[in-house]
């Protein structure tokens, strides 16, 4: 999966076109620049490869989530429905906004629940972001439609499935905005970066903006552009963009690659009648990041993990059940609502009151879930010898449990 797995002399070179500047910043300095603008240059390819008018860079994808949210107008009161499995960013980018986040079941996709989406709309309800967990995507026509009957927000979390699709467009593309994260184990990676991707010239010229302290970038004097609205420092640097420039010519590489692994250990799993494999909305729009697969129970399932754990297998293998950042039932900090800051009574009372619901049906689906990494530098050889030992471990417990072979 990690685009650093592939980092090589392509990269090397695009980093010293900046150093050969001592240009690092993404803004201004234009002579000194000699014509390298790496971050444009980025951005541009971003357009051309995902299918989207505009892409703003930032330096994060919990930035990029912030500069979205802010620039389709989410703020105060506003609620904000999003999957119980996630990773921390997504709700923590919603409280960097003085929204709610609100919390809800995911589904055998791995993510949202359209109908627990359904049952958790309100009058406050402004934006739902499904977050495109583990490679694969959300039942994106279900939630356009929900988006259309209640004239809400769609903003796409697309920061663990670069260059996934659904039904032809790609993932981050389909709502009013969306984005992805390029941080180190990220399918392409600048290091540390983001994006955000969007059709609407608005959110774009908002998300420029907010990013870089309110700067409107319309003049070629950068001390003296106006600033229309207070913004903040999400930028990126060349440095970055630079990375981030090289890796996504590598994309169709990278997804390539993961699908002939991915599908070659998924064989090697199917043999075991009682595994069964998440349900991917379009299997041919899959970025074949993870292999995720169930078994029968809960017991089995953590039994299998202690046990591949024991053997020294389970490197590669997330349990997300019990994960510390990525599922809700290891967020004591969300549930109790803890922050350095102070925030509003109200705003502190929601947050616990949505951490605290009860998520059984998303417990049933995570608690038998193990998900396991696509490797691009595997052989034919290393996948087979990795998937007979997890066969090897699951049939043992299997058996232990009184399931007969």
């Amino acid at each position: 999966m990690p685009g650093f797995e592939f980092f090589g002399a392509e990269e090397r070179k695009e980093v010293n076109d900046v150093l050969q500047t001592g240009i690092l910043m993404r803004y201004g300095f234009d002579g000194a620049r000699n014509g390298i603008w790496k971050s444009k240059e980025l951005e541009g390819a971003i357009c051309e490869t995902f299918g989207c008018k505009y892409a703003q860079l930032v330096n994060s994808g919990t930035a990029a989530l912030t500069a979205a949210m802010t620039s389709l107008g989410i703020g105060y009161g506003d609620e904000v429905i999003l999957p119980a499995f996630t990773f921390v960013a997504s709700f923590e980018a919603v409280l960097s906004v003085g929204a709610i986040p609100v919390l809800v079941d995911v589904d055998d996709t791995l993510t949202l629940s359209p109908a627990a989406v359904r049952n958790a709309i309100t009058p406050q309800t402004k934006c739902i972001m499904p977050v495109h967990m583990c490679g694969s995507m959300a039942d994106m026509d279900e939630l356009v439609a929900i988006c259309k009957e209640f004239d809400l927000l769609l903003l796409e979390d697309a920061c663990q499935s670069i260059g996934a699709s659904y039904k032809g467009k790609k993932l981050g593309t389909i709502g009013d905005a969306g984005t992805f994260s390029f941080d180190f184990v990220k399918t392409i990676t600048c290091a540390e970066g983001g994006v955000v991707m969007t059709n609407r010239e608005d959110v774009f010229l908002s998300s420029d903006g907010y990013s870089d302290h309110g700067h409107d970038h319309k003049g070629t004097d950068r001390g003296a552009d106006l600033h229309p609205f207070i913004g903040y420092n999400f930028r990126i640097s060349e440095l970055h963009a630079a990375v981030g420039l090289a890796q996504i010519n590598k994309l169709d590489t990278f997804l390539s690659i993961q699908r002939k692994n991915n599908k070659t250990l998924r064989n090697i799993l199917s043999a075991i009648p009682e595994i069964s494999f998440r349900r991917v909305p379009d299997e041919a729009g899959d970025s074949c990041t993870f292999l995720s697969w169930f078994l029968p129970t809960p017991e089995i399932t953590k039994a299998v993990v202690d046990e591949m754990r024991a053997q020294g297998i389970m490197p590669g293998n997330f349990y997300w059940f019990d994960n510390n950042w990525h599922y809700i039932s290891r967020w004591d900090h969300l549930k109790n609502s803890v922050t350095l800051n102070k925030l509003h009574p109200d705003l502190k009372a929601a947050v616990i009151h949505h951490a605290n619901k009860d998520f059984s049906a998303s417990d049933a689906v995570m608690s038998r879930c193990v998900s396991t990494l696509i490797s691009l530098l595997w052989t034919d050889e290393q996948i087979q010898e990795k998937g007979t030992q997890m066969v090897t471990v699951i049939k043992k417990v299997l058996v232990e449990h009184a399931v007969t072979y």
